[in-house]
C-alpha cells in the first residue's frame, strides 16, 4: 500500500512546484511591470484629465519674435535657383547657424520656394518656424510658448516628441500590458477568496461600453 501511494505524493508534489514556481514568476513580472511603468501611469493619468478639460485649463500663449541675417557666406548655399519647390533639409552649415539663432536644433525638412526656405520648428507645448529670404539674407523667426500643461499634454499625445519619446510609449505600452495581464492571472489565481472578483472586473468593463453605447453619438 505504501509503495503504491508513492507516486501520487509525488505528483501532488510536482504539481504544488509547478504552481508555486508560476505563482513567483507571476508576482515578479507583475512588480517589475508595475515598477517601469509606475511614473509614467501616473503621467498619464494625470495628463488624461487635463487633455479632458484643456478648453478649462488653457494659458495663454507667449510668442516670442527674433530677426537677423544670414552670413554672406552662407547666404551662398541656398541663393535662388530655378528649381522647383520641393522639401529638403537646410544645408549642416546654414543649419548650424539657424540651431544657434533659436536656440534649438534646426532639423527636419524646410520647404524651399524661389523667395524663401522655411523651416517649421514644432515641439511639445509649443510651435516655431524660421523663414529665410534667399535673396535679401533676411531671417525671421517666431517662437510660441502654450506652457507646462500644454507640454505635458503633447507628450501623452506623443506629439512633435521625437524618435526617443515614441520608443518610450511602446516600451512603457507593452510594460501596462504585461502589468495588466498578470494581474489578471492574479486576480484569477486568488478569485476563489475574493467573491466580488470578478463582478467587478465586469463592471470595468460594463460601465464604459454603456456609456459608448447610450451616450456617445
Amino acid at each position: 500500500m505504501k509503495v503504491a501511494k508513492q507516486p501520487a505524493k509525488q505528483d501532488g508534489k510536482a504539481k504544488k512546484a509547478r504552481k508555486t514556481f508560476w505563482l513567483k514568476q507571476l508576482h515578479t513580472w507583475h512588480w517589475i511591470s508595475s515598477a517601469i511603468s509606475l511614473i509614467g501611469l501616473l503621467l498619464f493619468a494625470f495628463t488624461g484629465i487635463t487633455l479632458n478639460h484643456a478648453a478649462d485649463i488653457e494659458g495663454e500663449p507667449k510668442v516670442v519674435e527674433a530677426a537677423e541675417k544670414l552670413p554672406a557666406d552662407l547666404l551662398k548655399q541656398i541663393a535662388p535657383d530655378n528649381a522647383p519647390d520641393s522639401k529638403k533639409p537646410l544645408p549642416a552649415p546654414v543649419a548650424a547657424w539657424v540651431g544657434k539663432f533659436v536656440g534649438r536644433t534646426a532639423t527636419g525638412e524646410a520647404e524651399w520656394s524661389a523667395a524663401e526656405v522655411y523651416l517649421p520648428l514644432p515641439r511639445p507645448g509649443g510651435d516655431g518656424w524660421v523663414s529665410i529670404d534667399r535673396e535679401t539674407g533676411d531671417v525671421s523667426s517666431e517662437a510660441t510658448d502654450r506652457g507646462w500643461i500644454s507640454y505635458l499634454n503633447d507628450l501623452h499625445k506623443g506629439r512633435n516628441s521625437g524618435s526617443a519619446w515614441k520608443w518610450f510609449i511602446d516600451i512603457f505600452a507593452v510594460a501596462c500590458f504585461i502589468f495588466a495581464l498578470t494581474g489578471l492571472f492574479l486576480l484569477w489565481l486568488h478569485s476563489a477568496k475574493r467573491p466580488s472578483t470578478w463582478p467587478l472586473v465586469a463592471l470595468g468593463l460594463i460601465i464604459p461600453a454603456v456609456i459608448a453605447v447610450i451616450f456617445i453619438h
